[in-house]
């Protein structure tokens, strides 16, 4: 029974299933973090599975070995003590919470390394409702308007079919196989900058530059959010993530500058040089 619950989770089964439900393509990861994302979650779930098996089996042995029986009209002792039994029950939970411990600051220390050098760098501010985007090296920006009615946003209005975007949001280019360096700033109150395909999500905290870095391996249009109740509006708090090649994010870029749209869209009271860079991550998995 429990090795056809660890099957299931490992791969006998859908790509889904796999996956642990997570979002996910079959043509490739979406970022270079997605896959050690996916086997944290997944190891997880079999290591619970098999912990939870092991212990409902033993609650079922126990109703069904020492259960009342009709001719037995005493309580059984009740001070008997099993030391190696004892010891195990203290013993096995605090190995399990150190492992878990050790597999999650190792891979959330990779998640959130800063250290490499990035190959381009964007600053996305959070605003209510919306989101602008500074792209810092080639000195451009984005501007994005509130979606009032996100309800209304309908299959018609996809980009490539993708579930979640549409024409009339704010599109973030990234360009393809190019580490992103990610500064996230907030203008009002706390917002979080979720793309569910990416697996990560970080908060935006007035006052507060926090940074983490990606690089998008599979091109395509995904559905970004915010991830923090930020107001009246916040379901409509929404942006596309169009990752592409890097001829067309220079395209693009062109573009911003044929529109007038050169230099960086600043903060109100707040300058990049207050803060130090900080990390408030949540990897898809873990709720904040």
């Amino acid at each position: 029974m429990t090795a056809a619950g660890v099957a299931l989770l490992s791969g006998c089964s859908s790509d889904a299933l796999q996956r642990g439900f997570l979002p996910g393509f079959d043509d490739g990861e979406v970022t270079n973090q997605t896959g050690r994302i996916t086997d944290m979650w997944v190891g997880a779930w079999e290591v619970l599975l098999v912990v939870g098996l092991i212990v409902w089996g033993l609650m079922l042995w126990c109703i069904t070995v020492y259960r009342k029986r009709k001719d037995d009209n005493q309580l059984p002792v009740q001070t008997r003590y099993h030391m190696p039994l004892e010891i195990m029950y203290t013993a096995v939970p605090t190995i399990m919470i150190l492992t878990f411990f050790f597999f999650t600051d190792r891979d959330m220390t990779e998640i959130q390394d800063t250290s490499a050098e990035p190959d381009l760098t964007i600053q996305a501010i959070g605003k209510q409702w919306s989101w602008d985007f500074n792209y810092l090296d080639s000195d451009v920006y984005s501007v994005g308007q509130q979606e009032s009615d996100p309800s209304s946003l309908g299959v018609d209005d996809r980009i490539e079919d993708a579930p979640g975007t549409a024409e009339s949001l704010p599109t973030l280019y990234l360009p393809v196989d190019q580490r992103v360096e990610f500064e996230l700033q907030s203008r009002d109150v706390i917002h979080s900058f979720w793309v569910p395909a990416f697996l990560y999500k970080q908060d935006m905290i007035p006052g507060r530059t926090n940074t983490f870095q990606v690089i998008p391996e599979r091109e395509g249009v995904y559905a970004g959010k915010c991830a923090e109740l930020c107001g009246e509006f916040h379901s409509g708090m929404l942006f596309n993530v169009a990752v592409v090649s890097q001829e067309e994010f220079d395209e693009h870029m062109d573009e911003l500058r044929e529109l007038g749209q050169t230099g960086s869209i600043p903060v109100e009271g707040f300058s990049r040089e207050q803060s130090e860079p900080t990390n408030d991550a949540h990897a898809e998995g873990e709720e904040s």
